[in-house]
């Protein structure tokens, strides 16, 4: 009896609570949803090199935060020879087994979006993507390859290969990136702890590769925040088409390789306490309903 209300109690917990992991064929993703889940819009989530879906949600705290908000977000997995283990995205340049392979990353996130929507009644029309390190590139590789389909992208420590891939249409870009970031260095080529023999993309080149789309007549302002003593400041400059907000820089001085506001790292590290990634992406989503 015991086992049985204990089994009832589990099945009736908001699906928010926890992630529900879905196979796809040989890969998988795990979704986390809010309280109304239909019609809800989605947010792909994309781990760091060497990262999984769990990882990835348990370090960021992304999923909680917008749950909350009412999205629906789905951690896919990236690929690895090694099973669930050590997973990585294929970005064009980086990263490790999945470009060493080829794999069409592009297309797993394609269909990874379709099932969601045929599975859990999120709306398909919504679609928001996001991503640290290597997610960081697939997303924005993804975005530039499907304007029509992104509301938005966020990406966050990682440049994508904009020496081979051109952003096809207009869609509304957040960066986020630290200028002593030693992995994906802020002026690209390769820095000192580089886990790839990738010369990286700068952010200029992004920046620019995503404002083409949106042709002349951009308003541009910059604002500075730096409240905290923690040897970081972010300079936050706005790309505008008349009142929307098209591309958002975060320029995080001083920081390193790190998801803000995450749990990973110590503080003397380049972790800067000025702004939280969640936050930031989140209200920048809010802006391309």
């Amino acid at each position: 009896m015991l086992r049985f209300f204990l089994t009832m109690l589990i099945l009736s917990l908001p699906l928010s609570a926890a992630a529900e992991t879905v196979r796809l064929g040989d890969r998988f993703y795990d979704i986390q949803l809010p309280a109304q889940a239909k019609g809800a819009p989605l947010i792909l989530a994309l781990h760091g090199g060497g990262g999984s879906p769990e990882q990835f949600a348990s370090a960021s705290g992304f999923g909680r935060a917008a749950t909350r908000a009412g999205y629906a977000v789905v951690f896919p997995a990236g690929s690895s020879r090694r099973g669930d283990r050590l997973l990585t995205w294929n970005g064009g340049y980086c990263c490790g087994y999945a470009a060493r392979a080829g794999g069409d990353d592009l297309a797993f996130l394609t269909a990874v979006i379709e099932d969601a929507q045929d599975r859990f009644w999120v709306d398909g029309t919504r679609i928001y993507i996001t991503g640290m390190s290597n997610g960081s590139i697939m997303a924005e590789t993804f975005a530039a390859r499907n304007p029509d389909r992104v509301r938005a992208v966020a990406g966050v420590a990682g440049t994508m290969d904009t020496g081979r891939i051109r952003v096809k249409g207009a869609v509304p870009a957040l960066i986020i990136h630290g200028t002593a970031d030693t992995m994906v260095p802020y002026d690209g080529g390769r820095g000192d702890t580089s886990l790839t023999r990738t010369d990286f993309a700068s952010v200029a080149s992004v920046v620019q590769a995503f404002l083409a789309p949106w042709g002349g007549g951009l308003l541009q302002s910059t604002r500075q925040i730096d409240r905290r003593d923690d040897g970081t400041s972010v300079t936050v400059t706005d790309f505008k088409k008349g009142a929307k907000v098209v591309l958002r820089l975060m320029t995080v001085e001083g920081g390193a390789h790190h998801w803000p506001g995450g749990r990973k790292a110590r503080q003397d590290s380049g972790k800067t306490e000025e702004i939280d990634a969640n936050r930031e992406i989140l209200r920048f989503f809010a802006l391309q309903p």
